[in-house]
């Protein structure tokens, strides 16, 4: 007998973006050198031109391009030096037909060069004469103003992870601080009279507490923050307090376990007897993942998410990374690898699953593993190093089949 109200995946998140697309995600300035992999809270257009004057790709001499026409080893082209450009300086000096200036990399072009001439292609007989033994075109070795960057321009929009790269630009537009997304705040619980911190002693019948780590690391990883985690036994006081103390200080709360429909489950009646929509789902069309609840209590987003770790990461991913991804209008790529399926196996059609791989290389290609074992094996977690979506309508994967694998980070 099925006890839940099953949605699909794609119901799921419609029902999170109705429900909550409407919460207000805060923004902040930081410095920039604390802005790393934050997420930006404005679009960024650019006040200056990259570069802001034409300059140098390489070491070479400024000329006119058509003083070059012809030019070879055997009857090089034969100009003046007027003098050297100096790195970190404007040059207010002009060439014509017939002249030419030492230019280093990155050094600004004088006017009315057209072209540079690497010095590997030129001789200098004297010190005011260059002979020329190769021919440069229009705009050779040139990056002109403006050629990177436009002024005025839109450079990087919203919901954009900051990363290495993007500090860079930052840097070079003379941004010191950066407008981004105020950290999303989750609060853990790990619910069950059998979950023990990591530091008790392990006795018989006790599990240490693992979900609020790997949830904890998850959050981290869409640029949230844990404000607090606790492990709460199987009461329904207890739990209805701690949720309470969540919701006043959290954005988003989460709890592993105490999601199923046994007579000592009691998220479903916590998110119910507060202020709010209540239980918007309880089961979820997903594997591994199906006993899943969301609701919304106190204006805030409440996920029970199952106790199996391996179960709680996949509906985090499938659920609530979504969420803020669209939230924040995220358009970081997930990190994915195309691998070849190297077992058959099935699935359970009607239900979106998940499945564990582990990947090995051979060649230039990449060979996937399906990570048998169930969801609470806690060996799956270091054995797999991603896994691949198989959509409710197909029946399992053939070996041989390529498939886009996820990567777990």
């Amino acid at each position: 007998m099925d006890f839940f109200n099953v949605v699909s995946v794609e119901e799921g998140r419609e029902m999170l973006m109705e429900n909550f697309g409407g919460y207000d995600l805060k923004t902040e300035h930081v410095d920039l050198e604390h802005s790393i992999n934050r997420v930006l809270g404005e679009d960024i257009y650019s006040t200056i031109n990259v570069p802001e004057f034409d300059r140098s790709t390489v070491d070479g001499y400024a000329i006119k391009v058509e003083d070059s026409h012809g030019a070879n080893q055997s009857i090089p082209s034969i100009i003046n030096i007027l003098g050297e450009v100096m790195m970190g300086e404007a040059i207010d000096s002009s060439i014509k037909s017939g002249e030419s200036f030492y230019v280093p990399t990155g050094g600004m072009i004088p006017e009315g060069a057209d072209g540079v001439v690497m010095v590997e292609n030129v001789e200098k007989m004297d010190s005011s004469t260059l002979l020329i033994y190769k021919p440069v075109s229009q705009g050779e070795n040139i990056n002109y103003k403006g050629d990177d960057i436009k002024k005025g321009e839109l450079i990087l929009e919203k919901g954009r992870k900051i990363t290495t790269g993007v500090i860079g630009v930052l840097a070079a537009l003379g941004i010191s601080k950066v407008c981004v997304y105020c950290r999303p705040r989750f609060y853990i619980i790990s619910t069950g009279d059998e979950i023990i911190g990591i530091e008790e002693e392990l006795t018989l019948g006790k599990i240490r507490d693992i979900n609020s780590y790997t949830l904890g690391s998850l959050v981290h990883n869409v640029g949230g923050i844990v404000v607090g985690r606790k492990i709460v036994k199987d009461s329904y006081e207890l739990l209805q307090n701690e949720v309470k103390k969540a919701i006043d200080i959290s954005d988003i709360v989460l709890l592993s376990g105490g999601s199923s429909v046994g007579t000592r489950d009691y998220t479903g009646k916590v998110i119910n007897s507060f202020d709010g929509k209540g239980v918007l789902f309880h089961g979820l069309a997903i594997k591994p993942g199906k006993p899943t609840i969301v609701g919304e209590a106190g204006g805030k987003l409440i996920c029970g998410l199952p106790g199996h770790p391996v179960s709680s990461i996949i509906v985090f991913k499938a659920l609530i990374e979504y969420y803020l991804g669209k939230k924040m209008g995220t358009t970081e790529i997930t990190p994915r690898v195309k691998a070849i399926m190297d077992h058959n196996f099935r699935s359970d059609p009607g239900k979106e699953t998940y499945q564990m791989i582990e990947l090995r290389q051979e060649g230039g290609n990449f060979y996937g593993t399906p990570s048998f074992g169930k969801s609470g094996m806690i060996s799956l977690l270091s054995e797999s190093q991603g896994y691949i979506v198989i959509g409710s309508h197909e029946e399992g994967i053939y070996k041989g089949e390529e498939r886009e694998v996820y990567l777990l980070q």
